[in-house]
């Protein structure tokens, strides 16, 4: 692993019109056959995807029958697969989720979290409030986990769900390995040889090759070299997400912005350390992209120029796209004093 050599600049940080600095970064977008359709830098170079790929982590809470047994919503099926920002409604969601398994916030092993986004954390603090599990981002992603461990508890020939869940964060727990499966079926990579680390939220993170990472989400999006359960899985994982794009980020955040004006034209997922994965099913893609030093807004802004030059929306989605490929930067007095400049790998 380590930072990339001669990766090419993608993102230029511009203050006026002249470079102030520079991100450098990599990229894959792979048909479902494994076809490499677009590549930037390094793409066979193991990066850690972090939570760019919850929705593939959430694929057994679907393919166990867990999502049925315990009738979850399209929100709480999206707040699985989110990063949110611990508003209120991201909140009462985990929460009531988790009044169903008869468990509570305690039972979380995310641990606790003050929300990053700033209006959020004064609104809070002007409830009173202080931060718990439940603000964790990844709440919605370890609720999903205690729900797996309910649902796998009694097919265990056990009678104590939370007892049984407990330590679910550990890579030999029953759920841990249920998820590492769900990643190795996705992304085709044997992950005992993949470097591995512990993620944020205390679970085990794989480095694992943008280019496969990209095949995951081109299988994700189309069902194809999945087994017919992980391919419906998948379907109802996308639609999920397509119905309750706020409940995968939140206010102004990107994921959600871009989300509510694609639909499911396209599904696509934050991680930390400039990831992003995608899938644009509709042209059969997966993508996966890296930026080398780590900054969201360099991410963001390549994932909102490639999905203008693939899925080529029009109106008021493509002013929004256009926007976010470009983002201007302000000063302290809100007087505009640059802008990111996509450079598509060149």
């Amino acid at each position: 692993m380590g930072l990339a050599t001669g990766a090419p600049v993608v993102v230029e940080v511009l203050r006026g019109e002249a470079v102030e600095s520079r991100h450098l970064g990599a990229l894959a977008v792979v048909h479902a056959a494994g076809a490499l359709h677009m590549a930037w830098g390094d793409v066979d170079r193991p990066v850690f995807p972090r939570s760019a790929v919850k929705l593939l982590q959430a694929l057994p809470l679907v393919t166990s029958g867990a999502a049925d047994a315990f009738a979850l919503s399209d929100a709480e099926l999206a707040l699985a697969c989110a990063s949110h920002s611990g508003e209120p409604a991201h909140v009462a969601t985990a929460q009531g989720w988790l009044a169903r398994l008869g468990l509570t916030a305690e039972h979380l092993e995310c641990g606790t979290q003050w929300p990053a986004r700033e209006p959020v954390l004064r609104a809070l603090a002007a409830r009173g409030e202080v931060a718990g599990p439940l603000h964790n981002n990844c709440s919605g992603k370890h609720c999903g986990f205690l729900c797996l461990a309910c649902h796998l508890c009694p097919r265990s020939g056990g009678a104590d769900p939370a007892g049984f869940a407990r330590g679910y964060v550990a890579r030999e727990h029953p759920v841990m390995r249920e998820v590492t499966r769900a990643l190795e079926l996705t992304t085709g990579q044997d992950l005992a040889r993949a470097p591995r680390g512990i993620d944020g939220c205390s679970i085990p993170t794989y480095a694992l090759p943008l280019r496969a990472l990209a095949l995951a989400f081109a299988r994700v999006g189309t069902g194809s070299g999945l087994p017919p359960d992980a391919a419906t899985a998948a379907a109802r994982l996308r639609r999920a997400v397509a119905k309750a794009p706020f409940m995968v980020g939140g206010t102004d955040r990107f994921d959600t912005q871009v989300m509510q004006a694609l639909g499911e034209r396209l599904c696509c997922k934050v991680g930390a350390e400039g990831v992003y994965c995608a899938s644009l099913p509709e042209l059969g893609l997966g993508l996966a992209l890296k930026i080398e030093d780590g900054a969201s807004r360099a991410a963001e802004a390549v994932m909102a120029e490639i999905a203008l030059q693939l899925l080529r929306p029009s109106g008021e989605t493509g002013a929004l796209l256009h926007r976010l490929a470009a983002p201007v930067l302000r000063n302290w007095r809100g007087t505009e004093v640059g802008r990111l400049r996509v450079r598509m790998g060149n």
